[in-house]
């Protein structure tokens, strides 16, 4: 299936700072058009179990699917939630 991955939205290395809902809408346009020309129904991103993080994408219209142990830097394994929304 072809699905868009949205990765680290959250670093914003512009020095125009803007917010993270119009960050989300920026790639959610690139998303829509891109998805014009190549096809596509799903896209997704990964993000930390923190309640705020995941009330934002939820709020965004995400849906949680599943969730993906994994290990930072120092090796402590932690979980991120996956989620996705249609197109």
């Amino acid at each position: 299936m072809s699905a868009y991955l949205i990765a680290q939205i959250g670093k914003n290395f512009n020095e125009k700072r803007i917010t993270g809902a119009e960050l989300l809408e920026l790639a959610w346009d690139k998303i829509k058009a891109t998805q014009y020309i190549l096809g596509g129904m799903v896209t997704f991103l990964e993000a930390e179990n923190e309640e705020k993080l995941l009330s934002f994408y939820q709020n965004n219209r995400f849906v949680q699917f599943d969730t993906r142990q994994t290990t930072s830097d120092s090796n402590t394994p932690h979980e991120l939630i996956q989620l996705l929304r249609l197109l």
